[in-house]
């Protein structure tokens, strides 16, 4: 609201202090009309900012559609990474204005480096993913090696139609 404020000052017609001849007031209303284009020019700039995070954002927000392919580069890093899925389940997904979250709970078992290597790699990709509810035990009877179970949630565009 202080931003609209301060715009309504910026646009505000100046006044003669007493009263003006016709070249006076046009002289006002022309500055006047040079902070409007003013105006005009930042909110643009600013109208351009915001449409370049939203594709941004929307550019690492796969369709729907796309779901199995994400979950297949999942799997492919968690091979590559030389961990063992004990498992991996869909849970329910979440719709939103505009995206959806599919979360799912995975458990893998593997050496510290190997899961700390899978984490790294799920950064790279080129998606907005959420891994929440960490916990990470060692395993007694196999030496060296941890179970990890979380919840990853992979984003998706909302597609509407």
């Amino acid at each position: 609201m202080r931003e609209f404020g301060r715009l309504e000052q910026a646009v505000e017609v100046p006044r003669a202090a007493g009263p003006a001849t016709d070249a006076e007031k046009i002289k006002l209303l022309e500055k006047a009309l040079d902070r409007y284009r003013n105006v005009i020019v930042h909110l643009n700039q600013q109208l351009e900012q915001l449409q370049e995070a939203v594709d941004f954002f929307e550019s690492k927000l796969p369709p729907t559609s796309e779901i199995d392919k994400v979950l297949h580069d999942v799997t492919l890093i968690v091979q590559r990474e030389g961990l063992r899925s004990k498992r991996v389940s869909r849970l329910p997904k979440k719709d939103n204005s505009g995206y959806v979250e599919q979360p799912l709970k995975m458990e893998l078992i593997g050496n510290f480096n190997s899961f700390y290597s899978f984490l790294l790699e799920l950064e790279k990709l080129p998606r907005i993913m959420k891994l929440r509810e960490l916990k990470l035990d060692k395993q007694i009877d196999q030496e060296g090696k941890i179970a990890a179970s979380f919840i990853l949630s992979i984003f998706f565009q909302n597609e509407i139609g």
